[in-house]
Order: C-alpha cells, then sequence, then structure tokens
C-alpha cells in the first residue's frame, strides 16, 4: 500500500478587520479588538461590526490583496499553472447584487412616474402609424429608460472569488468554488487537501473570502435577532449575539516532498478532517449533537490522534445563545479529560463564510509560536471549559478547529506541528 501524502501548509494570506496575519495575530494576544461602531448605510442604525477599513469593502480587493500575501509567505511567484484552487464565500457579490437590484428599482420607479407622458407619446405615434402602415412598428423605440448595462456581470456569480484567484495565478489547473454556509473554510480547505491526497495537484490555494456587510445581510441577522447590540463575548454570561466582520484567508497547501525539496518554512501539517451535516434545521444546530459529533470523530479517526493528544481546539464561538450552548456541551462530551479552548470571533467578529478558514490560521499561528490565542470578548464564562483567558505559552503539537453553519454544516479539521 503506497505511503499517504503528507500535505502541508507554507503560506498564509489573511486579511480581518484587525489587520493582516502579522498584526491580527499580535492584537489577538495584546487582547485588542477590530470590532467597533459603524453606520454603513444611512437607512440602518449603527451597529458594532469587524470592518477591514471605514467603509464595507469588496470581495475583489480582499481576494486578490490575501492571494498576494499567501503567496509571498510561501516564496511563491506567478503564474502558477498546474496549481489548484479551492476558494469559498458564503455572501460571494451579494453587495453587487443589492446595488443592481437598487439600482434596476430606481429605475422602474422613474419609469411609473413618467407613465402619463409615455401613454400620451404612445398614443400621438400610434395615431402616426394608422396613417403609415408602411413603417415598420417595432422600428421606434418609445421607453425613455433603456436597459442600463449590468457590465459584467458574470463576475459576480457565486464562484467569482475563485476565478479571481484563477485569473490571478494564471492556472489552468482545477478550480473549485464551495459554498456551505459558515462552515465554507473548513470545507474549502478539505477539498484542497484532496486535490492533493488524490495526486491532482502538488499544490492548491484554499480558504475562503468574505464581505459581507451588506443592507440584506444586516438586516437578515436583525430580524433573526441574532446580531449583538454592544459587542461579541464568546461563552460569556452575558452575550447577546454575533457582531459580522469582513474577512479572509487563504492557505498554501502542498506536499510535504515538494515543500522540503523547495526548502521553505512550514506552518505545520493538515492531518485530518471531518464534514457533517444535521439536517435538522436551518438555523438552529441538533440538541442531540449526532452530527457535530460524527463530523469531531471523522477528523480524529482520519488524522491518527485520540482526543487526549488533543493541546487546544479554536472554537466557533459565534456568542449567540444556541451556538455557545451547543457547542460548550459538545466539547465537554467528547472531550471530559479537558483541553484547552478559544474563540477569535471577539476581536474579529464573525466572518461567516471565511470564519473557519481564519481559525485555520490562527491553528497555525499557534503552532508556530508554540502560544494559544485567548478568548477575545469573554470576561464571564458560562461554562465549564478550559477557556483560554490570557496568551497561553506550552507545547503545542495538535490543533482543532471547528465550524458550524446554517443548515447544519459541520466542519471540523486538525493540524500538527511537523515534529509529530
Amino acid at each position: 500500500m503506497a505511503r499517504e501524502t503528507q500535505i502541508v501548509v507554507t503560506g498564509i494570506g489573511l486579511i480581518s478587520a484587525l489587520g493582516n496575519l502579522e498584526s491580527s495575530w499580535y492584537s489577538l494576544l495584546e487582547g485588542k479588538s477590530g470590532i467597533s461602531w459603524y453606520q454603513p448605510f444611512a437607512e440602518l442604525v449603527s451597529k458594532p461590526l469587524g470592518l477591514v477599513g471605514n467603509v464595507p469593502t469588496s470581495l475583489e480587493r480582499l481576494t486578490k490583496l490575501v492571494v498576494s500575501d499567501a503567496l509571498r509567505d510561501a516564496g511563491l511567484s506567478q503564474p502558477m499553472t498546474d496549481c489548484g484552487v479551492v476558494i469559498g464565500s458564503s455572501r460571494g457579490s451579494q453587495a453587487v447584487w443589492e446595488q443592481l437590484a437598487r439600482e434596476l428599482g430606481t429605475r422602474e420607479f422613474l419609469s411609473r412616474e413618467a407613465g402619463e407622458k409615455i401613454n400620451a407619446s404612445t398614443r400621438i405615434i400610434d395615431s402616426v402609424y394608422e396613417k403609415l402602415p408602411s413603417l415598420p412598428h417595432a422600428s421606434i423605440s418609445l421607453s425613455p429608460f433603456p436597459m442600463a448595462s449590468l457590465g459584467d456581470w458574470l463576475d459576480t456569480l457565486p464562484h467569482q472569488a475563485a476565478l479571481s484567484v484563477a485569473r490571478q495565478i494564471r492556472t489552468s489547473g482545477p478550480v473549485l468554488a464551495p459554498m456551505a454556509a459558515c462552515a465554507t473554510g473548513i470545507w474549502a480547505l478539505a477539498r484542497g487537501f484532496e486535490l492533493i491526497q488524490t495526486g491532482q495537484c502538488q499544490q492548491v490555494l484554499a480558504g475562503a473570502v468574505e464581505a459581507p456587510i451588506t443592507r440584506l445581510t444586516l438586516a437578515g441577522f436583525g430580524k433573526m435577532g441574532a446580531l449583538a447590540t454592544t459587542g461579541c463575548y464568546p461563552f460569556d454570561q452575558n452575550r447577546e449575539g454575533l457582531v459580522l466582520g469582513e474577512g479572509a484567508a487563504i492557505l498554501v497547501l502542498e506536499s510535504a516532498e515538494l515543500a522540503l525539496r523547495r526548502g521553505v518554512p512550514i506552518y505545520g501539517q493538515l492531518r485530518g478532517f471531518g464534514l457533517t451535516c444535521d439536517a435538522h434545521r436551518i438555523s438552529a444546530p441538533d440538541p442531540e449533537q449526532r452530527s457535530a459529533s460524527a463530523a469531531v470523530k471523522q477528523c480524529l479517526s482520519r488524522s491518527q490522534l485520540s482526543t487526549a493528544e488533543l493541546d487546544y481546539i479554536h472554537a466557533h464561538g459565534t456568542a449567540t445563545k444556541l451556538n455557545d450552548y451547543h457547542e460548550a456541551q459538545l466539547i465537554k462530551k467528547l472531550f471530559p479529560q479537558g483541553v484547552a479552548v478559544s474563540s477569535t470571533k471577539g476581536a474579529t467578529g464573525h466572518t461567516l463564510g471565511a470564519s473557519g478558514a481564519l481559525g485555520a490560521a490562527f491553528c497555525l499561528m499557534a503552532l508556530k509560536h508554540q502560544c494559544l490565542p485567548p478568548c477575545a470578548g469573554n470576561k464571564q464564562p458560562e461554562f465549564d471549559l478550559d477557556l483560554v483567558r490570557v496568551p497561553r505559552q506550552g507545547q503545542i503539537r495538535h490543533v482543532l478547529c471547528l465550524s458550524f453553519g446554517f443548515g447544519g454544516q459541520n466542519a471540523v479539521m486538525a493540524f500538527s506541528s511537523l515534529a509529530n
């Protein structure tokens, strides 16, 4: 039986409300938060948000920046004609579509306002047609507002980020664009892992990009009662909901053999993953946690790790009542011996589809620096967990990253230091 290929991470590109990879990491360790008050849309009240800049950014801008940073970090340059691309997003170009809808809606309103004048003109011209039957009726347009060009609207379809990366690195390799709600980031890394394991690629750019600060996203989460009103406090007694954040993380995955041949630094090894679905409710986890437990067990089995070997869990930790309660119960049930836990969303905000990719990047930074990031925003823990409250140094060999998305999507991934 052939020896299984080891998959390692040699480069990371990350942008969050805290900055790039390095500034985000050290801000986490210093207890800083990138969450602040913004009112990006005049018709909506101000909210705590995790913005990359002072105004909502674009998916295209985030994508280009993190790809460039990831390649630079891995010591790679363009073109990368055989590289695989697996880039996901749960919201995609929703902001662009909302803007197009508003523009078209405005045009329709103006057309109705001008309706009486149009009808009067139509009657006059129709009388002309009666006298000049030889004129082709369709040759004259009566529309005072001809359809405006939608530009390159094909570039706003759900796979835009993945195709943008493919064009940026000029690859002709496989290009995938997974979408699994807030589990998208881990799902994308899993697909990249498989492309290398199956021999289709030696290198893959994998991760997720999210620019979710749109009117519809804010209104939707607000209607659900899921948005926080003061800040994000994962696993805290006073948690009140999630804070939306912009962000992106793309990892350079490659076979350990190629990475060692290139002589580049390695963050860690991607050991395995577990992917399941609750098939329970669209917006609430299965209270029995059967599928979530199965995802963790699958991941550990594929990674050839036991629960006792884990040194850290980067939790999904959204600071919503349901997620934190069920996640805490899951961890306590599967890790009765105890394991260090933290969530970084209290500092970055919840980046939805990109959150798992950001979590994976922070797991790898923990392996690199042998230091665990604190649970940002947690002041009064509600659950009996070994929450990391301040940066914690120690021997860190094996870590787990958890992601749970709407629709019951469960995604779990394990990373190890290369020495193991």
